[in-house]
Formats: C-alpha cells, sequence, structure tokens
C-alpha cells in the first residue's frame, strides 16, 4: 500500500515571518500562553495511567520515601551504645550490669572495626580499582552512545534543512507564479472593462447615427 505523502504545516527552517513581522511574535506567545493555561487547567487524558504507587506492600520503604519526599532530615543513629559510661564507679548491680554490657558492645565494635579495616587494606584498592574501570567503562559507553546520539540528530537536522529549504524554495517559486497569474488576470480583466466600455460607446454612437439619419 502506498504511502501518504507527509503533511508539512510549517517550515521553521524557512519560514522567517516572526523576524519580518515581529507583531506575530508577540500574537503567537499570547496565544501560546493562553494554551498553556487551558492545558494546565483541564484534566489528563483519559488514556493516561494514573499515577504509581510505590512500596504499597512495603510501609517501611513507604514511609522513607515520604521522609524524602518532605525534605526531612535523616534520623541519626544512636552511636550512645558504643560509648563507654563517662560516669564514676557503679554503685548497683544493675549499673555494673549496664557498664559491662557496653564495654562488650564498644570492644565488638572495635573488633569489627579493625577487621574492616584489616580486609580494606587487603582488597580494597582492588576493589577500587575494579570499582573505577568498571566506571570508566560504563562512561566511555555513554560517552560514545552520546557522541551517536548527536551524529543523528545533525543528521536528522541537516536533512531536515535540505528538504525544508527545498520545499521552501518551490513554495517561493509557485507564489510568485501564482502572483503573475494574478496580475495577468487582473490586466485581463481591465482589458475587457475597457472593450465593454469601448463597445458600449461603439453601439451608443451607432444608435445615434442611426437617429440621425
Amino acid at each position: 500500500m502506498e504511502q501518504p505523502a507527509p503533511l508539512f504545516d510549517s517550515l521553521p527552517y524557512y519560514d522567517n515571518d516572526l523576524e519580518i513581522h515581529p507583531i506575530l511574535r508577540e500574537k503567537v506567545q499570547h496565544e501560546l500562553a493562553v494554551e498553556t493555561q487551558k492545558i494546565q487547567q483541564e484534566t489528563l487524558h483519559p488514556l493516561v495511567p494514573p499515577p504509581l504507587e510505590l512500596f504499597v506492600n512495603n510501609p517501611l520503604l513507604a514511609a522513607e520515601l515520604g521522609r524524602v519526599a518532605a525534605r526531612q532530615p535523616l534520623a541519626a543513629i544512636d552511636t550512645s551504645r558504643y560509648q563507654l559510661t563517662s560516669s564514676s564507679t557503679p554503685s548497683s548491680h544493675e549499673e555494673w550490669k549496664s557498664a559491662l554490657d557496653g564495654a562488650y558492645v564498644q570492644l565488638e565494635h572495635q573488633r569489627i572495626r579493625h577487621n574492616n579495616l584489616a580486609l580494606l587494606q587487603q582488597y580494597g584498592s582492588n576493589a577500587w580499582r575494579i570499582h573505577n574501570y568498571l566506571l570508566e567503562t560504563d562512561t566511555n559507553k555513554s560517552e560514545k552512545l552520546l557522541e551517536e546520539l548527536k551524529e543523528q540528530t545533525t543528521r536528522l537536522n541537516r536533512d531536515r534543512k535540505k528538504s525544508q529549504t527545498r520545499l521552501g524554495d518551490q513554495l517561493t517559486l509557485l507564489e510568485s507564479r501564482w502572483t503573475e497569474l494574478i496580475s495577468s488576470i487582473l490586466q485581463i480583466e481591465m482589458a475587457n472593462v475597457a472593450l465593454e466600455a469601448e463597445v458600449a460607446r461603439l453601439n451608443k454612437r451607432e444608435t445615434e447615427l442611426a437617429g440621425a439619419l
């Protein structure tokens, strides 16, 4: 099946009416502002899907998302349990037990930190090298894709400009031809009016001469 010819309702690379007639720019901007206000007041199209509710089955993530959306600060982790009490000698069994539990927690925390530092010292440099390599690979892929998209955009705009310029030249030629035809038609109509007036004058003269005889 033959594809229908494309319909061009404007040639932005060729039309320069806004530069020739500045008053048109104000009218266009006014119309755009009116249409934009109408669109903002109207409801969404029925085909537009409703807003997606995230983390419906996970209230913790939903609460966290709400906190971020409300720009509320994150509640810091309570670090008091990792600190030894600086009070004087405990006076009761419960205070001794609390101080001893705190010492155990602090000792375990320091042990875990020591293990993490040891692991970081042994494997951290290589892990960061691999991580940086992966980031560089992703960056190179993204940059290559960006360049390809820029080339496609430039090629598309070049083809559009070439096509619209060609169509614009054709429109200018047709408009000039149309103006010439209109001028010719007006000249022919004026000549017809003059001839009709001359014929009417000659008929009147003929009538007068016939009456004189």
